[in-house]
């Protein structure tokens, strides 16, 4: 059997929610299972047709690449303003992503906790990149005290130009022992998007990880109010929806 949503009601659904997947034509339960497996899972869009047919559910492995490019977006806004809030020590440090058959760079950051701070898929690697990383981070979390990266001359120059330009005094280490937290996280998105063989499209790619990361997040316990309910990883992705 599929598993279901349970101790939600339909017509509680998210307004924006509702106004992508009314022209979609399954159950809502279905459609958040399939989307739910496929960004938290080592599993390919085929092995999810198969897995469904299995179950009784015949849908064609690209109607649920297209559930989660449309879903995803709205659940992973509604996660943002439920985020934990995050330590001011963070590390920093980009990895590599195919897409269209050449590397792109995957900006990510963590805490000495190892929560996830924020990400960024971006098409070069470079200051630009490093800097509008770091400032998207900032609006979402507020300003850390201090920031250790590896050694790496783009990362350095945007958290410099940062503190010159807004005349803060983030603390800068240059230190690889000490970011092996965030390198060692970087493990757990490779290893869902690695089944997928590179993506097709930029737009699709900054999707998919949002949606990897979001899942990531949720595992790490890092959405908050679930008004002191314990609730498994998959009853608190389904909760974005409600």
């Amino acid at each position: 059997m599929l598993p279901v949503v349970l101790g939600y009601r339909l017509e509680s659904m998210i307004a924006a929610l509702s106004k992508v997947i009314k022209r979609m034509h399954y159950p809502l339960g279905v459609m958040l299972t399939c989307v739910r497996w496929y960004v938290t899972y080592p599993l390919s869009l085929r092995h999810l047709e198969e897995m469904m047919a299995e179950r009784g559910v015949f849908v064609d492995h690209a109607t649920v690449h297209r559930w989660a490019i449309k879903i995803v977006p709205v659940l992973a806004t509604v996660f943002r303003r439920r985020k934990r809030p995050v330590g001011k020590s963070w590390r920093m440090d980009e990895t590599y992503i195919k897409v269209h058959g050449q590397w792109k760079y995957l900006y990510r950051a963590v805490d000495r906790e190892g929560e996830t701070i924020d990400f960024l898929l971006r098409a070069k690697r470079d200051c630009a990149a490093a800097r509008r990383f770091l400032e998207q981070a900032i609006a979402l979390h507020g300003e850390p005290e201090k920031i250790t990266i590896d050694k790496s001359g783009a990362n350095t120059a945007a958290i410099e130009s940062y503190n010159v330009d807004h005349r803060t005094d983030i603390e800068l280490r240059r230190c690889k022992y000490l970011n092996n937290i965030v390198e060692q996280d970087h493990r757990a998105v490779k290893r869902i998007v690695r089944p997928l063989l590179g993506f097709k499209v930029f737009r699709c790619a900054r999707i998919l990880i949002t949606s990897i990361e979001t899942m990531h997040m949720i595992r790490k316990g890092q959405l908050d109010g679930n008004n002191g309910e314990v609730l498994s990883a998959a009853d608190q992705f389904y909760s974005l929806a409600f």
